[in-house]
């Protein structure tokens, strides 16, 4: 399945310019930037300021080829924060002993101490990641996008998506097996998913706790990174979270745009065609044709009017 095949950002799928220089952990905290290598991925760091984005890949990040920057870099970087990329070097979920390591051993050596904020953010297999990792850093906040809980079909029975890289994990051993487990030892976080998607639905209610606060983004399918970035809304987002650990009514204002996008306009049809609301779903592909030729909605029109003769009837009169 390719639901994860638009989660990244064309900004930052060129390949870097330069890699970092490599360093030790020991050697790490006080450096400027830095690159510390593992046997299944590497943490990428660039200091900038005093605010620092912890960011882990995803599905589509790793559809480009190595070396590669870290997810959200050009993003991050714009706003003038401080990056730690976590990169992956497989579609593993960070089902691996390198990540953890590296962070907690950062952590150890006071490293995360040197920024008055920590945000760690991931979309799907990161988003997972962010939440999962999160209680290696103390204090540190979560953004996360359409994140799964786990992908444990024993834990998350209803979770059948990406069966090709989950079947060749280990989905039974802890440690992080689980980011429902990590949820009471976080201090803030905020979900965004689209509750229409019902595995996202299904993950979300089980991510559920008192510091956590869930952000709807209805018709914006599994990918709704992608559908807040062509919304022109993640700048902002960002740097409302790193100074307030929230997001509000600037946020909200950029994501209006959304409804004229073409994969929000394709959703919603979807989602009225399989909801059998034939009313709406005409009126909504009425509004949608007369702004803009859509091929989606002018098939579902034509589709609601065949099974519904008497909304044509009424429309002859």
């Amino acid at each position: 399945m390719a639901a994860d095949a638009a989660e990244t950002d064309e900004d930052d799928a060129a390949p870097p310019l330069a890699m970092p220089p490599p360093a030790t952990l020991d050697a790490a905290p006080g450096l400027d930037a830095f690159l510390l290598e593992g046997a299944e991925g590497n943490l990428w760091f660039e200091r900038r300021g005093p605010v620092l984005f912890v960011t882990f890949d995803n599905l589509a990040t790793l559809d480009i080829p190595y070396p590669r920057a870290p997810w959200m870099q050009a993003r991050v970087a714009g706003l003038g924060y401080s990056l730690l990329g976590v990169q992956s070097f497989a579609k593993d979920w960070f089902r691996q002993a390198t990540a953890p390591s590296l962070i907690r051993g950062l952590q150890q050596r006071g490293f995360f101490a040197q920024f008055d904020t920590v945000v760690l953010a991931g979309a799907s297999m990161g988003g997972f990641a962010a939440l999962n990792f999160a209680p290696l850093i103390p204090g540190a906040r979560v953004l996360a996008f359409s994140p799964q809980s786990t992908m444990s079909r024993a834990i998350a029975p209803f979770e059948r998506r990406f069966s090709h890289p989950v079947n060749r994990m280990n989905w039974t051993d802890q440690p992080f097996l689980d980011a429902a487990a990590a949820v009471p030892y976080v201090r803030s976080a905020v979900i965004l998913y689209d509750p229409f998607v019902p595995e996202d639905k299904a993950h979300a209610a089980r991510l559920a706790g008192p510091g956590v606060r869930f952000v709807r983004l209805g018709h914006a399918s599994h990918q709704a990174i992608r559908m807040v970035v062509k919304s022109d809304a993640l700048p902002q987002m960002l740097r409302e979270f790193a100074e307030t650990g929230d997001i509000g009514a600037e946020f909200w204002g950029n994501l209006r745009r959304r409804k004229r996008l073409r994969s929000w306009r394709r959703n919603l049809v979807a989602a009225l065609a399989q909801r059998r609301h034939p009313r709406l779903l005409l009126r909504a592909c009425d509004t949608m044709l007369a702004e803009g030729d859509y091929l989606f909605a002018r098939s579902a029109r034509r589709k609601v009017l065949e099974e519904h003769p008497e909304l044509a009837a009424r429309r002859a009169r």
